[in-house]
């Protein structure tokens, strides 16, 4: 029996492209909600079996975001950890995820990180169900004007760059943060590129050369990222965890 998630998409421009071929051929199906565009949330996860939450970061100061359907993700996220609802939240979803468990989130002091990039998997990861068979300094699509700052209480920090320290994490045993990309195909990013085209002129980037950058990886993060997706959406059919060594702390354990 497929399960079903619910995915909160918060940019027009970043779909589940990859990911979603991912999850369909590892047994998930999905409806998406559009809060962005008007579209209403559910009150309730109880017809989910998942949530996953996305967003490509758009330039513009930190903190502004001021939308009136963000409390209504915050409520589903703050549900989601409660329930323990497997939760895969990506990008703008990973930042909502923090914010709404009292982490923050700010400005990076060292500017906009775009394109493809390595980020390290530190060593805890090798407990966790998701990340454990992940490589050390996995191929990543990185998006972002704004970075998590502090985590929120109990969270377990699972991978991180000299740039930004804080690239991925768990909150309680279901609920996966990840601050870099892993779905976006080529014409995901080249929209990106030319939705943030004044950015990348003044970082001296050329949209051309990160277009060539990310098709020379998308096999690379497939090899990582897709068994990844699979592991996720068998977390959600209830399979068993994998191969960590110790029981998961629960949130704030």
């Amino acid at each position: 029996m497929r399960q079903t998630a619910l995915v909160i998409q918060t940019d027009p421009a970043d779909e589940l492209c990859r990911l979603g071929e991912w999850l369909g051929e590892a047994g998930l199906s999905w409806d998406t909600a559009r809060p962005d565009a008007g579209g209403r949330l559910p009150t309730t996860l109880d017809r989910y079996a998942a949530l996953i939450v996305l967003g490509a970061e758009a330039p513009g100061p930190a903190g502004t975001r001021s939308h009136s359907w963000l409390a209504g993700c915050a409520e589903v996220l703050r549900e989601a950890v409660r329930r323990r609802t497997p939760t895969l939240a990506i990008g703008t979803g990973a930042h909502l995820l923090t914010t709404a468990h009292g982490g923050a989130v700010g400005p990076g002091g060292t500017g906009p990180e775009l394109g493809p990039r390595l980020v390290a998997r530190r060593d805890v990861a090798e407990r966790d169900p998701l990340f454990a068979r992940v490589p050390f300094a996995p191929d990543v699509i990185q998006w972002h004007h704004t970075g998590i700052t502090r985590l929120p209480d109990g969270a377990v920090l699972l991978a991180a760059s000299t740039r930004y320290p804080h690239q991925a994490y768990r909150l309680g045993d279901r609920a996966w943060a990840l601050q870099f990309h892993i779905e976006p195909d080529a014409a995901a990013v080249a929209a990106w590129a030319a939705r943030d085209a004044a950015v990348l002129a003044g970082l001296g980037a050329d949209p051309a050369d990160l277009a060539v950058a990310t098709e020379a990886v998308l096999e690379d993060l497939a090899d990582v990222w897709q068994p990844f997706a699979a592991r996720f959406a068998g977390l959600v059919r209830g399979e068993p965890a994998g191969p960590h060594r110790a029981p998961l702390p629960l949130l704030g354990g």
